[in-house]
């Protein structure tokens, strides 16, 4: 197929980017699968797996862009990483964030990250994110250090994660943001990309993941577990669907956590790792799109997305 994939920005990004990394693996899984992949994005940008067709990306993100005159001929679908409405050619767009209070949005070409995504915001389409594991290290013997690996915002739990590393007698790294701390046995090391990320996912004995709102999805668990990194997180939005008990461990609450963290030294590094090839991958992304493409084109409607088995 010529599929068309819609961002409105600049792409890769260095560091910080969940969605924008996900669009470019998207890219990739479909070029590896066969398909020719037109990327309409903002000028500069470089997928090699994709051929560009450059927008301003102020215009492309507002809502009343119109998509139609950037669009070569013989695009057989145009799938959007923002809000779009059907066109004459075969659309569906990926929600990939929460609707804000009171905000509703069409849902007959919405698709979200996750079943309970999808639940929540009245659809049942939904296609999980996928990464390259290419572009990660595994690593099978740990180092002596928790990781912590997001923005530093309450939602995110950091401080769950701080509290719950001390309570554990864990040594804590805290990457996403800087503040200054006496204490040796916690650092913070600001916002980290490349290299520096992937060894710090790597040599972590343990991801804390301690969601405290509902997570679409939760790309960093996902980083972590093909790294060879075990997940104690909270069951907050589509953790439970990701961190299966052979992988990590999900609580209820801080001492629920601080209870669970010994159980994570007994996780098979090849494990984690395994469960991403199995379910999390680009190329098992882009398989699921291309199913959602073929029926939105012999259809004009999306399927549901599949499920996979999740922590009890």
């Amino acid at each position: 197929m010529r599929i068309a994939l819609l961002y409105h920005g600049v792409l890769p990004v260095e560091r910080y980017g969940g969605t924008e990394r996900v669009v470019v693996w998207l890219a990739r899984g479909l070029a590896e699968l066969g398909h020719e992949v037109v990327l309409i994005a903002g000028p500069g940008s470089k997928v090699p797996e994709a051929r560009l067709v450059p927008v301003d990306p102020q215009r492309a993100e507002h809502a009343g862009f119109d998509v139609r005159p950037h669009l070569p001929k013989g695009v057989e679908v145009l799938h959007a990483h923002r809000p779009l409405a059907p066109i004459e050619v075969p659309t569906l767009w990926t929600m990939h964030g929460n609707a804000r209070p009171g905000r509703h949005y069409p849902t007959g070409n919405m698709v979200c990250l996750s079943a309970h995504h999808a639940q929540r915001h009245g659809t049942r389409a939904f296609v999980y994110n996928g990464l390259d594991p290419a572009d990660y290290r595994f690593a099978a013997v740990k180092g002596d250090f928790d990781l912590f690996l997001g923005r530093l915002h309450s939602q995110k739990g950091w401080r769950w994660a701080v509290e719950g590393a001390r309570r554990a007698g864990r040594r804590l790294v805290v990457a996403g943001g800087w503040r200054p701390t006496l204490r040796p046995e916690l650092r913070f090391v600001g916002t980290v990309g490349g290299w520096q990320k992937s060894d710090l996912l790597a040599e972590a004995a343990c991801l804390w993941m301690p969601a405290l709102w509902d997570e679409p999805f939760g790309l960093t668990q996902i980083e972590a577990l093909v790294s060879g990194t075990p997940v104690l997180g909270t069951r907050q939005g589509a953790l439970p669907e990701i961190v299966s008990p052979d992988v990590g461990a999900l609580g209820e609450s801080l001492d629920h956590l601080v209870a669970l963290r010994p159980s994570l030294d007994r996780v098979a590094p090849e494990a984690c790792r395994a469960r991403v090839l199995a379910h999390f991958s680009h190329r098992v992304m882009a398989e699921e799109y291309e199913r959602f493409y073929r029926q939105l084109i012999s259809t004009g409607t999306l399927p549901d997305g599949k499920e996979v088995s999740s922590e009890k």
